[in-house]
């Protein structure tokens, strides 16, 4: 049987490519930077935590730090202007992310608007700072990095999940517009991943991997062309299925397993 056409240009060979990875002081970003960086290539990282930023990069030849608050659209429009003066952008990534676990009994309006402006908004104004040199120069990657939460309502996820799943859809209307220009688009949805983010979950988080494991399998995603890399598949592949069921059954089966 023939294999399936992948759905982006491949990413095969990284040397020579520049990677901007936005959300990269910790967790899955800076991880999927060390990986990049082992492959051949220039990396540039960028997040509030300044010193964070500075150490890696410090260690880490071929790296550049750019410190950068990606809720401020003007901070992110003049670094993307000046990355962009230093050649081009063979894959840009945003994995800035918030996570603060919430119920409707301790709902706050703040906490839900601080969500959307760091998981959705940031995102937006990265779009908006390197879509246009994107297009002109033909060719690129963008990537956006979800959540298995945005799939569908979960508990304690009501100001992160809502922010995930409109991700997963900002990835699906860009890849319908871009994938006919060449360029590629991917959603990046892990499951539970060992992170300062996750660390505030009280609950035993099934199929749980470290940052290296989720480094590496996005990496394998981007060489196979995907639009979707998901991870780990035994706990995203039961999701999507949930996902299926009519919601009668969706959330008595949800309900059953997380009470």
């Amino acid at each position: 049987m023939p294999l399936l056409r992948p759905l982006n240009p491949p990413l095969q060979d990284w040397h020579g490519r520049t990677v901007w990875i936005v959300g990269a002081s910790s967790g899955i970003g800076q991880a999927t930077a060390q990986a990049l960086l082992t492959q051949g290539a220039r990396v540039v990282v960028s997040a509030r935590n300044a010193a964070a930023l500075q150490t890696f990069a410090q260690a880490h030849p071929g790296c550049q730090a750019l410190p950068l608050d990606a809720t401020d659209p003007q901070a992110v429009q003049r670094a993307a202007t000046g990355l962009l003066e230093q050649g081009p952008l063979d894959c840009v990534v945003y994995c800035a992310g918030h996570y603060v676990p919430m119920r409707a009994d301790t709902l706050s309006l703040d906490v839900l608007k601080h969500h959307c402006e760091v998981n959705y908004l940031g995102a937006l104004y990265l779009l908006d700072a390197v879509l246009p040199a994107l297009r002109a120069r033909g060719q690129g990657h963008f990537s956006l990095v979800g959540s298995v939460a945005g799939y569908g309502g979960l508990p304690n996820s009501l100001a992160y999940g809502p922010t995930k799943a409109a991700l997963i859809n900002l990835a699906e209307a860009l890849y319908l517009d871009l994938h006919p220009l060449g360029l590629g688009t991917s959603i990046i949805n892990p499951g539970f991943v060992q992170t300062p983010l996750t660390a505030q979950n009280d609950f035993a988080m099934p199929a749980l991997l470290t940052p290296d494991q989720a480094a590496q399998a996005i990496l394998k995603g981007w060489a196979r062309g995907q639009f979707e890399i998901h991870f780990p598949k035994r706990f995203t592949l039961w999701l999507k299925l949930l996902r299926l069921l009519p919601y009668r059954a969706y959330f008595s089966i949800v309900q059953g397993v997380t009470q």
